[in-house]
């Protein structure tokens, strides 16, 4: 590559320390992967703002990573940050080809990413991807975004910002899977229940192993198990001992990504008690493992096949217990959104 091939700027909170490093964010490692794919001759340059913790520049599969090592620290040291960030921007702009700025939630990077665009006159989209549609967004008064250069993951997230905001994102554009990760399927699934991601409040774990303390009483012999870490973990696993819980729920800590797509594809059920999703990438992922999945959340104004939405824990118990008990159950890969379409459409904004 050269100083005259095409380049996208993505300016990330975060991106992984190296190519070991597949828990940190998969869903921007398969994106990131989709661009490559869409257009082979585009040079990619990440801006890594708080991770990872050191300040370098790498390279992650022939993507350029320049790291900040901004380890979310606030005030001052934000404020120089962003100074930093700013000073190589100009220099990128200098030495590359540059067709625009991509940002990931509608935060910090948007802040950087606009101001980058008004300098240069270039491009710059925000992909909406969950919290940061929220009310609470105070980034919001300060970016003013326009709507022509906003990206909603959902339609879900769409909406929930034009109510938050009155602004509607012009565009929306879901999250996709690599089908290219995913090993053979398998004839045996013995575990019965999976859940997968941080264990943090808003994943409302406690509503999973309520759900399988109650269906254990019928089935002594159900096996679930939880994938992930967070602050949470010690209060979940207290809840699980004193439910003498232990032979029915396993808490089996952090995987990396590919054991994570194994596990799915030895699970019956995939369950996401979360009570606020941007578009979950883990459900994605899962039913085209093959699990049947069961939420509280709806990322789009349309039905997939195997995916049951619920409203209530009652609600949730009794389509658990239907999946569980439907006789000779067949498990077939349901595709939500393919990555690359996802890669196309996002490139299709800065040539249009």
């Amino acid at each position: 590559m050269n100083s005259n091939d095409k380049t996208l700027i993505i300016l990330s909170p975060g991106f992984p320390k190296d190519e070991a490093d597949t828990t940190c964010l998969p869903f921007l490692q398969t994106f990131v992967r989709s661009l490559g794919h869409a257009d082979p001759t585009l040079k990619i340059i990440v801006l890594a703002f708080q991770y990872p913790f050191v300040s370098k520049e790498y390279v992650w599969e022939n993507v350029t990573v320049i790291a900040f090592n901004g380890r979310n620290r606030g005030k001052l040291h934000r404020l120089l940050l962003w100074a930093r960030v700013w000073r190589r921007i100009k220099k990128l702009l200098q030495q590359n080809n540059v067709i625009g700025f991509f940002n990931l939630w509608l935060g910090e990077c948007a802040l950087m990413g606009k101001h980058a665009a008004k300098k240069s006159g270039l491009p710059s989209f925000t992909w909406i991807l969950g919290q940061d549609a929220k009310a609470n967004n105070n980034y919001i008064i300060r970016i003013k975004p326009n709507p022509r250069s906003l990206i909603a993951m959902s339609d879900f997230l769409a909406d929930s910002f034009e109510i938050n905001f009155k602004i509607r994102p012009q565009h929306v554009i879901p999250l996709g899977i690599d089908k290219r990760l995913f090993p053979p399927m398998l004839a045996e699934r013995p575990i019965d229940i999976l859940g997968a991601g941080s264990l943090i409040p808003l994943k409302q774990y406690e509503v999973f192993i309520q759900m399988i303390v109650k269906l254990a009483v019928k089935r002594r012999g159900i096996k679930a198990v939880i994938v992930g870490e967070g602050n949470e973990r010690e209060r979940l696993q207290k809840m699980i001992d004193e439910n003498s819980a232990g032979s029915n729920i396993e808490l089996a800590g952090e995987k990396n990504h590919a054991t994570v797509l194994s596990m799915m594809q030895q699970s019956k059920i995939f369950l996401h008690p979360s009570n606020y999703e941007g578009f979950s990438g883990v459900c994605s992922e899962a039913l085209y493992a093959g699990v049947k999945v069961v939420s509280y959340t709806r990322a789009m104004k349309k039905d997939f096949k195997n995916w049951f939405v619920v409203e209530t824990e009652m609600q949730m118990l009794k389509q658990l217990e239907d999946l569980l008990d439907y006789p000779n159950p067949e498990y077939e890969r349901v595709l939500v959104n393919d990555s690359e379409e996802t890669g196309r459409a996002v490139l299709a904004l800065y040539t249009s």
